[in-house]
C-alpha cells in the first residue's frame, strides 16, 4: 500500500479493498480503518482545545472474515438496517460490556476484497451518520 487516506466514496472503497488485501497478504492480525477526527460526528475541531475524549472517533477493524466495531444502540439499529444490502455479511456477536455505553459488534463477512471495501465504507457512513465526503485513514495493516 502506498496511500493511507481517502475522502470520496470510490477512493475510500478502493483504499479499504487494498487494506483488506494487504492484511490478507501479510497475514497480519487485523487492519484498522478510522474516520478522520475532523469528520467525526460530535468532535469540535474549530477550537484550540483538545477534542472531548468522551466522543470516540469511529473505527472499524477487519480480521480474517470478521469486521469489528463499537456503536451505540441507535448506531446498531442503523447498522442492522444496512446489512440487508450485504447478504454476505451477518452479525455474529454483540457484546455489551457493563463499563461501556453501547456495544461491540462482530460481523462475519465472506466476500472478495472489493465487496468488503464497499461494506466497510457503507458501514462507517451509515452507522455513524457521516457525510459523503468523509475522510478515512487506514491506520494499521
Amino acid at each position: 500500500m502506498t496511500r493511507f487516506d481517502a475522502a470520496d466514496a470510490a477512493e475510500r472503497r478502493k483504499l479499504f479493498a487494498e487494506a483488506v488485501l494487504a492484511h490478507r497478504n501479510r497475514g497480519s492480525q487485523f487492519c484498522t480503518i478510522e474516520v478522520d477526527p475532523a469528520d467525526a460526528p460530535g468532535v469540535d475541531t474549530d477550537t484550540d482545545a483538545d477534542a472531548d475524549d468522551s466522543t470516540p472517533v469511529p473505527w472499524i477493524q477487519f480480521a480474517e472474515k470478521t469486521f469489528n466495531l463499537d456503536c451505540t444502540d441507535a448506531e446498531l439499529d442503523r447498522l442492522k438496517d444496512l446489512l440487508a444490502e450485504f447478504p454476505a455479511c451477518r452479525i455474529d456477536n454483540i457484546e455489551r460490556p457493563e463499563e461501556a455505553e453501547g456495544a461491540n459488534v462482530r460481523i462475519t463477512a465472506r466476500s472478495d476484497a472489493n465487496r468488503l471495501g464497499q461494506f466497510a465504507d457503507r458501514a462507517l457512513q451509515v452507522t455513524y451518520g457521516l457525510d459523503d465526503d468523509y475522510r478515512a485513514w487506514v491506520t494499521q495493516v
